[in-house]
């Protein structure tokens, strides 16, 4: 039983820790982490929901993964709720733009499980808890400062980050998108053609241009009334009687 090269933390919390001797340890609760360096140490899981008291795993503990449950090695540090409140995390901090605005919230983390060290965090904008909602990568190179709760960046907006996972309205948004550039891109090679074909255009010559043909004056029809000879007419009078 081996671990992958990449987990995601939300799938280590949700697995029951199961020690070597297989007594169950309970289900993970939190991350136990050192930000600085953006470094996983281990996590905490829950032996009793009667018990006040938590269990702490180093992260060089766990020795394999099933669908269910994570295996470890040794025992855990005991600690209490107070003490685990007082740990640095950056896990449900706020992430901040280069404005100091508020863009989303860090909900989960991608780890190597043989080093702990953190690939990317996930970011998310609306409530983490909805099912569905989009996630979006930001590694801690793109981090400029942090401390308890705030996370400040050099973003604009999400769209800066590449998108993990998008949702349903997410993948409508971008489908919208598409069709729209598709369109304006029609419109704009449909107006090149325009004007290169009124450019063209004949009757855009001048009268010195067109052929000799085309200017000469027009004859006069031998039926026209001026061009009778002259002579006494009633005014009822029809000519061709």
């Amino acid at each position: 039983m081996t671990l992958p090269d990449q987990l995601l933390l939300s799938d280590l919390l949700s697995h029951t820790v199961r020690c070597d001797l297989g007594l169950d340890h309970g289900p993970g609760l939190m991350a136990w982490m050192h930000p600085p360096v953006h470094r996983l140490l281990g996590w905490v899981s829950r032996p009793s929901a009667l018990r006040m008291n938590r269990e702490v795993w180093r992260l060089n503990q766990c020795c394999g993964l099933s669908e269910h449950q994570v295996f470890v090695r040794g025992e855990p540090a005991s600690t209490d709720l107070v003490t685990l409140e007082q740990l640095p995390t950056l896990m449900d901090a706020a992430l901040l733009d280069r404005h100091d605005e508020r863009i989303g919230t860090l909900v989960d983390l991608v780890f190597e499980p043989a080093t702990g060290a953190i690939r990317h965090y996930l970011i998310s904008r609306s409530d983490p808890r909805l099912p569905g909602s989009s996630r979006w990568r930001l590694t801690p190179d793109r981090i400029r400062d942090q401390r308890a709760g705030e996370v400040r960046t050099g973003l604009q907006t999400l769209d800066d980050l590449p998108l993990a996972r998008s949702s349903v309205r997410q993948d409508l948004l971008q489908r919208t998108q598409r069709w729209r550039d598709q369109l304006r891109d029609m419109g704009d090679r449909a107006g090149d053609r325009l004007e290169g074909w009124l450019e063209d255009a004949p009757w855009d010559e001048s009268d010195d241009d067109r052929p000799a043909v085309e200017r000469q004056p027009t004859t006069r029809e031998v039926w026209d009334d001026d061009d009778w000879p002259d002579r006494p007419r009633q005014r009822d009078e029809d000519p061709w009687v």
